[in-house]
């Protein structure tokens, strides 16, 4: 038995029973939770707290942000939907359909995040459709992080178990 087999023997490179993919995945979903539509959330609470100018900042990055997605949609939304719908496709056939971890543990990141960017196109046509300011504005953006973290939760969830599932099946005790 030679040095490189004791390492890589020692070193567990599948997904699911890696530290570095549990810590990216709580990295993806703190971002999501965080920046909501683009905008941080703590410039959202210090808007309220301080009013003035931070709030004048708040709204235009609001309004900054939601023009920027709904131009993005609006030009190359049928484009976007169907390149992001190959590639998820792509990652359910090759994970789950010939057993490579890799695409399971991307398409548990990246299936639940084309919910959320769903959900941020339908909250950035709500508040550009509504013009919506103040209070008003910040309680749409709360509603979308509450959403944003459900979906998180969910994603979470099911990730970690189908990673245990996928941990035991392939340990000496499955």
């Amino acid at each position: 038995m030679d040095l490189s087999h004791t390492v890589l023997e020692l070193i567990d490179f599948r997904s699911f029973s890696n530290l570095w993919y549990w810590i990216a995945i709580a990295v993806v979903w703190s971002s999501a939770s965080h920046w909501v539509l683009g905008v941080p959330w703590d410039l959202a609470l210090r808007a309220k707290r301080k009013g003035g100018q931070l709030e004048k900042d708040f709204q235009a990055l609001v309004a900054i942000n939601v023009n920027r997605i709904l131009y993005t949609v609006d030009i190359a939304g049928m484009w976007l939907v169907g390149i992001v719908s190959f590639v998820l496709t792509g990652l359910a056939v090759m994970g789950f359909g010939y057993s490579v971890e890799f695409a399971q543990a991307v398409f548990l990141i990246a299936f639940p995040m084309s919910f959320v960017g769903a959900l941020s196109v339908r909250t950035s046509r709500h508040i550009q459709g509504s013009d919506l300011e103040g209070d008003g504005l910040r309680k749409r953006l709360a509603r979308h992080r509450l959403g944003v973290q459900v979906i998180g939760m969910i994603s979470i969830f099911v990730t970690s178990l189908w990673g245990m599932y996928q941990n035991l099946v392939v340990s000496p005790l499955g």
